[in-house]
């Protein structure tokens, strides 16, 4: 069983993991305060049993509902979705979403087009690189452009990262609200068919876009190296085709087809062909000012899936939930630390239920790093949910 993933395995194993390992406790205060002023019973669930049975709507009502339910049922998935007016099983149809987290769904899928790795489901430590760019500049934004505090960042157990902002502020949001943050996150545009996906303009830059620039520049060096953007006549023809302006193309093209093929090279290369064109062209310059922080941002800024963070009602995999194809727990971890995160140190439930298994006691230590980092968030949305309605009833009364 060491080392292996067999979804045959998950129902015995699941009740088990369910039992003396998923933080119930913890986990439900998250969702009581997730759903305030509305009771914990009009918050949506979700199950996906074994075979692909998906079930909607159902509800809880407490920490023992919750528990029975989860051993009646056994989900190999767990997915929350949004607060409902009314308990989501009543009436479903005529119910309506009054709040949700604010979220935000990153997979590295949605990186194909530049990494080389891997590709589809696959996921190393090199391409896990762009979840950390992801990572540091959603959460430096959240907090410093839009005051939210309690956010929580969870590993999707295979080939991403979600977050979840519980701000009452984030939670209340209408859908024009959550669409507004969500393009003010979005700086990569169109799909496979056009090759220049960001456009900054000649003006001056916006200070969370100089923000994200000095985050990427941490790792945009290694990236070229590990990645090889510009490394194979193929990968060097998708590079030039971001240029506008066809003189510096062909210089570029012409320096650059001569060089060896390893791509920091051919990057320092194009600098000091860029930077000469730039102060040569006066006629060119506006069009290609900030084409240097362009082309670092196509190639390493997040990409997000905005319908995700657009949807009021879309449902997203539970912290700590199990992920069916690989085994592997969804854990929560600490934004600042996602850097030191190892794939390959995640805990799977063979590894914390098999006492033979050459990771347990490391995986068992990760998983209540885990827990331990998902209740300081939660703790800290109690506490500021306690403020919340504390000065709610002092401006009550003051009316």
């Amino acid at each position: 069983m060491v080392g292996q993933h067999d979804e045959n395995l998950l129902s015995d194993m699941l009740p088990i993991y369910y039992t003396r390992l998923f933080p119930q406790n913890i986990f439900c205060r998250w969702l009581t305060c997730g759903s305030y002023p509305h009771p914990v019973s009009n918050r949506e669930l979700s199950f996906t049993l074994a075979d692909d049975v998906y079930i909607r709507y159902l509800s809880i009502n407490n920490q023992k509902d919750f528990q029975t339910l989860l051993q009646k049922k056994i989900p190999h998935k767990l997915d929350i979705g949004g607060v409902y007016n009314t308990k989501p099983s009543i009436a479903r149809h005529d119910s309506v979403v009054l709040a949700r987290e604010l979220v935000f769904d990153i997979d590295l899928t949605d990186y194909d087009e530049i990494r080389t790795c891997c590709q589809e489901a696959k996921v190393c430590e090199k391409c896990w690189k762009f979840m950390v760019i992801a990572c540091e500049i959603i959460d430096k934004a959240l907090r410093d452009d839009f005051g939210f505090q309690n956010i929580l960042w969870v590993f999707s157990g295979r080939r991403g990262i979600h977050c979840w902002v519980s701000d009452y502020e984030a939670r209340t949001l209408d859908s024009p609200g959550r669409g507004a943050i969500a393009d003010y996150m979005c700086l990569i545009m169109g799909g496979d068919n056009q090759n220049k996906k960001v456009n900054l303009g000649s003006d001056n830059i916006h200070t969370s876009i100089r923000r994200a620039l000095n985050i990427i520049d941490q790792y945009f060096e290694q990236l070229l190296e590990e990645q090889g953007f510009i490394s194979t006549a193929d990968r060097l023809q998708t590079f030039l085709k971001i240029m506008p302006d066809e003189n510096l193309k062909s210089q570029t093209e012409k320096v650059l087809a001569k060089m060896s093929e390893a791509s920091l090279d051919r990057w320092k290369a194009f600098l000091n062909i860029y930077n000469n064109y730039y102060r040569e062209n006066s006629n060119s310059s506006r069009k290609i000012k900030y084409l240097i922080e362009e082309i670092k941002i196509q190639y390493c800024y997040p990409r997000l899936d905005v319908n995700v963070t657009k949807g009021f009602n879309h449902l997203l995999k539970s912290p700590f939930s199990i992920h069916p194809k690989t085994g592997k727990v969804c854990v929560v971890f600490k934004p600042g630390n996602a850097k030191n995160m190892k794939l390959d140190e995640v805990p799977t439930i063979y590894s914390l239920l098999d006492d033979s298994s050459p990771d347990n006691a490391q995986h068992q230590v990760n998983m209540r790093v885990a827990v331990k980092n998902f209740q300081e968030v939660v703790f800290s949305l109690e506490k500021t949910e306690a403020m919340r309605r504390r000065n709610d009833a002092n401006t009550s009364l003051d009316f």
